[in-house]
């Protein structure tokens, strides 16, 4: 069962759609960040597919501060100053503090559902969706209990805001799903966040998947079907590991 709510935040208002079961029951609630392309139909597909399982799923616009604008298309990225106008206006409408306050938004819409079983969390999250979710679990700790990242970029580098930082805050379990060819998360990346979350005490796995970077949006040319139907399993069992005991 699919809605749409208008969510009020800082900045102004996020439009985001919830799925769950068709029933009554109280189910543990989900967070779905999406990836650089834009909110459409990928990610309501994703969240619907979550929220048959048995999860109350939010799936907001991150890109709401840049609305008006429609999901990006990969053939656009064929040229290169259109593909940098892309993502420098949508990068800065998403940065992780704006997400992060926006997040406090989306946490007590959840908690003033009467649907919702719990105060937990989970969070996916795909491309920049998939660094923002890491930080979201090293900034609400005490909500984040499970985040997954799917062909995350940047989420191990020197920036001061990259999220491998916050491995000592994060107390959810972290499953991240790397592409075999991705040049925003190479091998120096995936051993940095392993020994920031190692360290740091943090149930985790890094896994890399034979595919490139986006696999898991069927709206691209780069689509595996294989690894996309594996990644809900192991998103999955993350969820229900911490979730649903």
């Amino acid at each position: 069962m699919k809605t749409t709510v208008d969510i009020t935040t800082r900045d102004g208002t996020c439009p985001a759609a919830v799925f769950r079961p068709d029933d009554q029951a109280k189910y543990p609630a989900v967070i779905v960040y999406m990836d650089g392309l834009g909110y459409g139909p990928p990610i309501e597909q994703i969240a619907e597919r979550i929220a048959k399982h048995g999860y109350v799923v939010l799936a907001p616009d991150l890109f709401y501060r840049a609305r008006p604008y429609e999901r990006a298309h990969m053939s656009m990225f064929a040229d290169p100053e259109k593909r940098k106008q892309w993502f420098e206006k949508m990068m800065v409408a998403a940065s992780t503090d704006k997400v992060m306050s926006d997040m406090e938004a989306y946490l007590a819409y959840l908690d003033s559902r009467g649907d919702v079983a719990g105060t937990k969390v989970g969070i996916t999250g795909y491309c920049m969706g998939g660094r923002l979710a890491l930080a979201a679990a090293g900034h609400f700790p005490d909500r984040v209990a499970a985040t997954t990242s799917y062909h995350p970029g940047n989420i191990a580098t020197d920036a001061p805001d990259s999220p491998h930082k916050l491995a000592d805050k994060i107390k959810a379990k972290v499953y991240v799903g790397g592409a075999s060819e991705d040049p925003s998360f190479p091998e120096e990346q995936k051993q940095r966040l392993d020994e920031a979350l190692t360290k740091a005490g943090v149930a985790h796995t890094i896994e890399t998947y034979p595919a490139k970077h986006g696999w898991t949006m069927p709206d691209t040319p780069v689509y595996d079907a294989a690894c996309a139907e594996r990644h809900f399993e192991t998103m999955l069992a993350a969820f229900d590991s911490v979730l649903r005991k």
